[in-house]
């Protein structure tokens, strides 16, 4: 299993420490939330977030876009050193060709999934994606409450996985503590994000209870 950290619940004056915070706590990744106040209502990071991190940390950058057009931002976030970006279902026009273009950057592909959409949508590139994100919560904003009904996606994933002999991650973000990441562990689950649950206290704590939960 990994752990990454969403820095969306972080102090955003002090990103250097933040960052250093969960990586000396033994966070996997860190978890980069980029929205632009049209996809959803909110608005955050970008690639010069990225950039400016980069240099200090020696862990997994992973982007989530929330964005419109995400094409528009992958040779910016390749260059900026993300290792991977993850780009919503309901925002793309051409999916397989934005996967193949983020893969052609030297980044993993991902494919996020809101709560209302199926993972039939996605299916037909399975087959390429490096991970599939199911959002457990409404993208746009921390702290929000574990949608338990996405579990039964995980369980679709990692059955089409096994059946299909396909490689991708599953990716959960939205809600997880260590009450929620047990039921997503067992659904054959790889990446938690955990954001406002690592952030708001002890990290060092917060990172060992999430995989203690899992034991």
């Amino acid at each position: 299993m990994k752990i990454a950290p969403s820095i969306l619940n972080a102090d955003t004056g002090r990103m250097r420490e933040e960052v250093a915070r969960i990586e000396e706590a033994g966070a996997d990744w860190v978890h980069v939330d980029i929205m632009d106040g049209h996809f959803v209502p909110n608005l955050t990071f970008g690639a010069p977030m990225v950039e400016a991190l980069r240099p200090h940390t020696k862990l997994f950058i992973d982007c989530h876009m929330m964005v419109d057009n995400p094409d528009d931002y992958i040779e910016s976030l390749a260059q900026a050193g993300a290792d991977s970006m993850t780009v919503h279902f309901e925002a793309v026009t051409h999916l397989h060709r934005t996967i193949q273009n983020i893969q052609s950057q030297g980044m993993k592909a991902a494919v996020a999934l809101n709560p209302a959409t199926p993972v039939a949508a996605i299916t037909p590139i399975l087959n390429m994606v490096d991970m599939v994100l199911v959002m457990t919560v409404n993208p746009g904003f921390g702290g929000q409450a574990f949608i338990p009904d996405m579990v039964e996606k995980m369980t679709e994933l990692d059955q089409i996985r096994q059946e299909k002999g396909y490689h991708y991650q599953i990716q959960v973000d939205g809600g997880i503590d260590n009450t929620t990441i047990r039921q997503c562990y067992d659904q054959g689950v790889d990446v938690f994000v955990s954001g406002s649950y690592v952030y708001k206290g002890d990290s060092n704590q917060a990172i060992a209870s999430l995989r203690d939960a899992c034991c």
